[in-house]
């Protein structure tokens, strides 16, 4: 995304960000462990159209994008927000998004790349980091969710997209060894799947004089799928375990159609940047290590651009055909998975919602559907808008509610709760009915993540060791004087003389025996851990 045209047609989508004030810290980067559940086991492979774990058992991929590591800050946007990076991720992982696909451009990956607009008194634990750095922690807590990671190499430079995978500054073989640099740092890493070789290939000036992305033609300097089979093998030279993400063109030709010249043999069926995987089928990817090459697709909405398949006068009706043609056959005819890697809209036309409604029954349900990561996750795309309002924090319910019948949730990761999907910050007051005791017991656990001039950062986990689940919890605890609350996450957090309340969210009010739950908070004054800690009025 950001930038795409189709049938000759262009659109910006360029995001700004607010700059931080950046003070130093010292933070972990420990890899992730190995994701469960929702994503599987292990490594994944492909078998015919499926994806698949390390056991056999078939994977569905059904994520969402986070962008910003591509632009001029180089580093996720939204971490300029009052919303906590890691909440945004307890947020998506909640709502059922098991992947997530991060774009990233070179410059991101330099020596000396600096990390901007980052919110330093909500997330004090990434200032300072490089923007390595502070995506090695969003991989390892991702994964600490159940998700999965996949990485995308967005653009050459943070200054745009490009129709080739290389430019006269960004040579291919820098893009090769930036993707073997990336294979080698998540080596061992099981939440980091797979590399999206470069986003959105594209038609560059008109034919028969054309520059830009072709499929299948032959030319080493312009041919998209030589170059994927490329770098794809450089890669799984280094991690044989990754997947290949490949997307399409726009014209195979790689180049625009002249309909004004009245020569109908320089003119083609064109389709989305990057959606365009029409001659697969004829010049498939041949990568040197079997079962791991992944198609992937973008397809978006009138919102974006007109294209003239949205006025046929069938339309929906028309629409499962022209995916079939440009890229579902892959997928129908057990060629290989489908995993659409963008698409989105901002539903402000009527036929957006019709589109996106269509979109998704075209994929299929349950875990046997097309995987999938949505555009996106951040409100800034000009283009599209997000899943997240422009508060990073609440949700835009009506995009949600067309994704949510196809979104398997990730599992076996944290047990942390995340904010209100419902649009509405996490400020309502604590219950004001007595929760109900615990049976048993409670332990609690403090971890202390960070601190600084004036305040500290930290993460209370409490565990229900009684024989039975608590409903609704609520974790108290005390602090010294001239401590009090700057923002809490994963809870409705509040603050009374020197008492602290965190209470159950109401989507997630239940903390079953044996369960955990980690309230984490900023706070101004000298830093101290939590005492007198009470599960439900239970010490413990």
């Amino acid at each position: 995304m950001h930038r795409r045209t189709a049938l000759g047609g262009a659109l910006t989508a360029l995001a700004t960000a607010a700059a931080g004030v950046l003070v130093a810290a010292a933070v972990s980067t420990a890899p992730a462990a190995a994701a469960a559940g929702g994503t599987g086991t292990g490594y994944l492979h492909t078998s015919g159209n499926k994806i698949v774990d390390s056991t056999g058992a078939t994977v569905r991929l059904t994520g969402i994008n986070w962008f910003g590591m591509e632009t001029d800050n180089k580093t996720f946007h939204g971490l300029w927000s009052s919303n906590p990076w890691r909440s945004q991720l307890d947020t998506m992982a909640r709502l059922g998004y098991n992947t997530l696909r991060i774009p990233y451009s070179n410059d991101a990956l330099k020596a000396g790349a600096t990390a901007t607009g980052i919110n330093d008194f909500v997330n004090p634990d990434l200032i300072g980091l490089s923007p390595l750095q502070i995506l090695d922690k969003v991989i390892d807590y991702a994964g600490s969710k159940g998700m999965r990671v996949i990485l995308d190499r967005h653009r050459p430079t943070s200054a745009g997209q490009s129709p080739l995978w290389y430019t006269s500054t960004v040579s291919e073989a820098t893009w090769i060894n930036d993707w073997k640099m990336l294979a080698q740092r998540y080596a061992g890493n099981t939440t980091v799947i797979g590399a999206d070789l470069h986003n959105e290939p594209h038609a560059e000036g008109t034919n028969p004089a054309a520059t830009g992305a072709c499929w299948g033609c032959g030319d080493t300097a312009r041919d998209w799928r030589l170059a994927a089979e490329r770098a794809g093998n450089a890669i799984l030279g280094v991690q044989p375990n990754w997947l290949i993400f490949v997307e399409g063109v726009s014209c195979p030709s790689g180049g625009l159609s002249n309909v004004w010249d009245n020569d109908p043999s320089n003119d083609e069926d064109c389709g989305w940047w990057g959606g365009n995987l029409s001659k697969a089928g004829q010049f498939p990817v041949r990568l040197n290590v079997a079962n791991r090459l992944v198609y992937s697709p973008h397809e978006y909405a009138t919102s974006v651009y007109r294209q003239a398949w949205f006025d046929d006068p069938t339309y929906p009706a028309n629409m499962p055909a022209i995916w079939d043609k440009y890229w579902g056959y892959l997928y129908k005819q057990n060629i290989a998975p489908i995993m659409m890697g963008e698409f989105g809209t901002t539903l402000q036309d009527p036929k957006d919602k019709i589109w996106l409604q269509n979109l998704m029954a075209y994929t299929g349900t349950g875990v046997n559907g097309m995987s999938f990561t949505y555009w996106s996750w951040n409100p800034n795309s000009g283009d599209t808008g997000g899943i997240a309002n422009d508060d990073w924090t609440t949700i835009n319910q009506p995009k949600q509610d067309i994704l949510t019948p196809y979104l398997i949730p990730p599992t076996g990761g944290g047990g942390t709760t995340s904010p209100s999907p419902t649009g509405t910050p996490n400020t309502s007051p604590a219950p004001t009915t007595p929760p109900p005791p615990v049976t048993g017991g409670c332990t609690a656990t403090y971890k202390q993540i960070n601190s600084w001039s004036g305040g500290f950062q930290g993460e209370l986990t409490v565990k229900n060791t009684g024989t039975a689940a608590v409903n609704p919890w609520s974790a108290t605890w005390t602090w010294p004087s001239g401590v009090t609350l700057a923002s809490g996450w994963n809870a409705t957090v509040t603050q009374s003389g020197t008492t602290v309340t965190a209470a159950a969210p109401a989507w997630a009010s239940s903390l079953a025996a044996g369960a955990s739950v980690t309230v984490g908070f900023t706070a101004n004054g000298t830093a101290a851990a939590p005492g007198s800690v009470k599960l439900n009025g239970t010490a413990c």
